[in-house]
């Protein structure tokens, strides 16, 4: 394949069928130097991918100038309402704005006021990002959103809130010990929370079902397991992300902190643990999401009979959502 293929609209210059490929397209997604364009840029990509769809480009304009006009207005403009994401919610800006949550959710010696405070920060910014970046194509009420917040929220606080409470009473932990199994603490808070998230604002597909569709893209049916699988895999997806963003940095740090240069210079321990967490941060968020493609296949087998009567093919695909 080569670096530029044939512009196609609304698709990917990579191959979405390889894990290879989707992380590659990932790294497009958040690249984040599509924060810095400007106005006029923004301007210029979309009146270009216009001009594309209807047939008019001026001679000379190549593919990788149409591949970068639409990665430029995937990352700004929502695609189902026509409307600027605000910057610290685009997925380009889920790194460097997040950054800092995660380094206040790592801090050694958390109080109780400090742990709830960043806990909450996180979810919110996380919630944010999702609603921004939601499928807006079907009308959802705002609701479904505050309860998935909410429910995050909460489990993500009394979570952290009770496994720092119980660290701290249990006796058999000697002071740097406990510091170390602190810093695990908001792994297992926000895993949790973005689990219940994902229940709380898609429980609806599992009685309702979502659409599954043939190899022409054609609706067969709707399906409640194909609702499960796609609810199983995000939720994989949401624990398997916070995973290296909050285990890597605390046992990489155990280890920095040893150093004789941070034993002396000990304003240098943030900045370090800044730049451990910007890293860890970096390389899990594209590797998360492109565990399973956007479009998941499964068996029509496993399906509801109703839909295997529909359909002459055996593998059918579904949306499984993010």
């Amino acid at each position: 394949m080569s670096e530029y293929p044939t512009f196609q609209s609304g698709t990917s210059r990579f191959d979405q069928k390889t894990f290879f490929g989707r992380f590659r397209h990932f790294l497009d997604v958040i690249d984040p130097s599509t924060l810095f364009v400007t106005e006029k840029r923004l301007q210029e990509s979309v009146e270009l991918l216009d001009r594309f769809k209807q047939g008019t480009l001026p001679p000379g304009v190549t593919d990788a100038q149409l591949w970068q006009a639409q990665k430029i207005k995937q990352a700004i403009i929502h695609p189902d309402t026509g409307e600027k994401i605000l910057m610290p919610f685009r997925m380009s800006g889920f790194i460097p704005f997040g950054t800092p949550v995660v380094v206040g959710l790592l801090l050694p010696n958390q109080t109780l006021v400090s742990t709830i405070f960043w806990q909450w920060l996180n979810q919110s910014h996380n919630a944010c990002v999702n609603y921004c970046n939601r499928n807006a194509s079907k009308p959802a009420p705002v609701s479904k959103f505050v309860q998935g917040y909410l429910g995050a929220v909460t489990s993500a606080v009394s979570i952290a809130v009770g496994l720092n409470v119980l660290i701290q009473k249990a006796n058999r932990f000697n002071p740097t010990t406990r510091l170390l199994v602190q810093r695990f603490i908001p792994f297992p808070a926000v895993a949790s929370a973005n689990v219940c998230n994902v229940v709380l604002m898609r429980h609806s597909e599992l009685s309702e079902g979502i659409s599954v569709l043939d190899d022409n893209g054609r609706v067969v049916g709707t399906s409640k397991v194909a609702a499960r699988h796609a609810l199983m895999e995000t939720a994989l997806t949401r624990v398997v992300m916070p995973m290296p963003i909050l285990v890597l940095p605390p046992l990489i740090m155990a280890a920095l902190e040893k150093l004789p240069l941070l034993q002396r210079q000990r304003r240098l321990v943030l900045p370090v643990h800044s730049l451990v967490c910007l890293a860890a941060f970096s390389l899990a968020l594209p590797l998360a999401i492109s565990l399973f493609p956007q479009m998941s296949q499964i068996s029509v087998n496993q399906l509801e009979p109703e839909i295997a009567m529909a359909t002459d093919c055996k593998i059918v695909t579904y949306n499984k959502g993010l």
